[in-house]
C-alpha cells in the first residue's frame, strides 16, 4: 500500500526529508516527477502511467503534508519500514487502504524512479 498522511498532521514537517523518492511535500506545494528522481521530460511509470517528469502538478492537498501515491515505495528497498511513518510524532503517516501494491511492485516503482 502507498502512505497517506491523514488530516490529523500537525505540519511539523519531520516526515519530508526522511522520504527518499521525495514523495512528500508540503500542503499547497506544486510538485513534479523529477523531485528528488533521475525521472526527467516524458517517463512512464510503473503500472504503464504515463507522465511529463518536469510537469508542475497541483497539490494534493492545501492544509497538510501530503504524500505522492506515484512517488511513494514504502521505503522498499531502502529502509525496513517507511521512515514517514517512523518518524511521525502523531502517527498520521498510515497505509492507503484504496492503494495496495505488492513488494514486486514497489521495488519496480524504486527502479524506475531512480533508473537502476
Amino acid at each position: 500500500m502507498a502512505i497517506i498522511i491523514t488530516d490529523e498532521c500537525i505540519n511539523c514537517g519531520a516526515c519530508e526529508p526522511e522520504c527518499p523518492n521525495n514523495a512528500i511535500y508540503e500542503g499547497a506545494d506544486a510538485w513534479r516527477y523529477s523531485d528528488g528522481t533521475a525521472l526527467l521530460g516524458d517517463a512512464t511509470l510503473a503500472g504503464g502511467k504515463k507522465v511529463n517528469a518536469d510537469a508542475i502538478n497541483e497539490p494534493v492537498e492545501e492544509d497538510y503534508y501530503f504524500i505522492v501515491a506515484d512517488k511513494c515505495t514504502e521505503c522498499m528497498g531502502f529502509h525496513q519500514e517507511p521512515q514517514c511513518a517512523a518518524v511521525c510524532p502523531v502517527d498520521c503517516c498510515v497505509p492507503d487502504e484504496n492503494i495496495v501494491e505488492t513488494e514486486e511492485f514497489l521495488l519496480e516503482k524504486k527502479k524506475i524512479l531512480h533508473k537502476e
